[in-house]
């Protein structure tokens, strides 16, 4: 049999939709709805169906036996999830509709306890800590390497891991960011290895990383690197609806036990349209993601080219692997370094957006990113880079007095869990919190990873970069405080 003929079966039977099928045989039969939601297929909410059209109101709908349960599947949903596991090559899949928020603190959730350690990088997303203030566990950072000219916080060496295991044997998992936001690839594989040699799962967040799964010459995918298990946003390169995304699982974690904790938090009046989305998406990328992401590709290069060529700008790419902490690079994300024209990447974020109707994905202190996906068409890059020239043009000065970096590396005093409880002071002034030790949140916006977490002692130079974000337009998050004028510290009598 050809290598041909051995896939072909799998993209037959890719191309079934489950819970998308369900939905429309539901769709043919006006069932007549004495069940939520309230809407009733629209008729209570015409304004509503205006805005979002008849069709998809009216598969805005419940669980019901026709349909199966999220919480439960033993039809539709399983069909689609096993149709998921086998796309992504994996043992198991789970549909989410919390987002990957939900599906990084199962996999926290799933992997560790109260007491229990967890080697992770710092610059997580908060959700991974979310996760640690709820169940208790201890988190071992390592901080990794920052690129000096780029500022931005770069992948863990496997040095690094192995000093992180030597130091804690008791471990029971390791978390990896692959890729990050900027697109930065750990050494997945070799993590994996050394994890399992000493019982450690391995959990990685690849939030942005579907299409590793369905290009070619792609970094490693999590699952192909033999990961315990992975959480992937559908809804970023995927295609699928926001707030969905995909769970997945190898071989030696219990699907029954992953169900229960995802059932710990996740909603049991589960989305069937985000449920469709992940279905469709998943069949689309299956028959098509290959062709698909060769053009994403092909128009992230053309991007990095053109704008490289203006002068003053970076757009970096796989020139900066060093197999090392930057094992590998996820060609499709279009990072732009933007100090060199003496603009802050917010600043280019808010001039693209205000005057050229350019959204882009995140803009911090020094790059702005435009993501790219299947999505995305040539003459939309050619207008990005168009209005990139015409900022330099029009915009360019001076960078002298500008911050040049992304990540601080923490001073972690205790567990997550132990500052976000603990008694608390007054909210103080934060240029008075210098020393003291936060019990809560202070992120930009995206990319989400926290600036401050709880149980972190501020220091005067974290105070002076959350002013100066601040400053430039960051919008910050997290803090109970709105306004991020004041901060949540713990009382001065406690002793740590």
């Amino acid at each position: 049999m050809t290598k041909e003929q051995q896939i072909q079966p799998n993209l037959l039977e890719q191309n079934n939709a489950p819970i998308y099928e369900a939905l429309k045989e539901f769709s043919r039969k006006h069932v007549v709805p004495f069940d939520v939601p309230g809407h009733k297929r629209g008729r209570g909410n015409p304004e509503l169906v205006k805005l979002l059209g008849k069709q998809c109101i009216e598969l805005d709908v419940n669980s019901m036996k026709p349909l199966d349960n999220l919480c439960h599947p033993i039809s539709v949903i399983k069909e689609a999830e096993s149709l998921c596991a086998k796309a992504f090559g994996a043992k198991h899949a789970f549909l989410m509709v919390g987002g990957t928020t939900s599906a990084v603190q199962t996999m926290v959730l799933t992997a560790s306890k109260k007491g229990e350690k967890i080697i992770l990088p710092r610059n997580v997303h908060r959700s991974v800590i979310n996760a640690l203030v709820v169940n208790g566990a201890t988190p071992i950072y390592v901080n990794p390497d920052t690129d000096k000219r780029l500022g931005i916080a770069l992948g863990m060496k496997i040095s690094q891991i192995e000093k992180a295991i030597e130091e804690n044997p008791d471990a029971v998992a390791i978390l990896v960011n692959n890729p990050t936001y900027y697109g930065i690839c750990s050494n997945l594989k070799k993590i994996v290895e050394l994890a399992h040699a000493n019982n450690m799962m391995v959990l990685v967040d690849e939030a942005h990383g579907t299409h590793f799964y369905f290009g070619e010459n792609m970094p490693i995918s999590a699952m192909a690197a033999g990961a315990d298990m992975s959480c992937v946003s559908m809804h970023k390169s995927g295609g699928s609806l926001t707030q969905s995304s995909v769970l997945l699982t190898g071989e030696n974690v219990s699907p029954g036990y992953v169900r229960q904790v995802i059932n710990l938090t996740q909603t049991t009046s589960a989305s069937y349209l985000l449920l469709a989305s992940l279905d469709i998406s998943r069949r689309n990328l299956a028959l098509r993601g290959k062709e698909a992401f060769a053009k994403v590709v092909e128009m992230a290069e053309y991007g990095r080219q053109e704008i490289n060529k203006i002068g003053g700008y970076y757009a970096y790419g796989s020139e900066i692997i060093n197999r090392d902490s930057v094992y590998d690079f996820d060609k499709t994300k279009l990072s732009i370094f933007t100090l060199d024209i003496g603009l802050a990447g917010i600043e280019v974020y808010d001039l693209l957006r205000d005057e050229y109707d350019i959204q882009m994905e995140l803009g911090d202190i020094g790059n702005t990113l435009a993501y790219i996906s299947i999505g995305d068409r040539m003459r939309e890059m050619e207008r990005l880079v168009s209005a990139l020239y015409d900022i330099r043009r029009r915009y360019h000065k001076d960078r002298t007095g500008m911050f040049d970096h992304e990540y601080i590396n923490p001073s972690v005093v205790m567990t997550p869990q132990e500052a976000f409880y603990a008694p608390k002071e007054e909210m103080l002034p934060i240029r008075e919190c210098n020393g003291r030790i936060c019990t809560e949140f202070v992120m930009s916006y995206p990319p989400g990873i926290p600036i401050l977490a709880p149980g972190e002692r501020i220091t005067q130079e974290i105070i002076d970069y959350i002013l100066y974000a601040k400053e430039k337009g960051c919008s910050m998050t997290g803090a109970e405080d709105e306004n991020i004028e004041r901060l949540n510290v713990i009382k001065e009598a406690t002793t740590y």
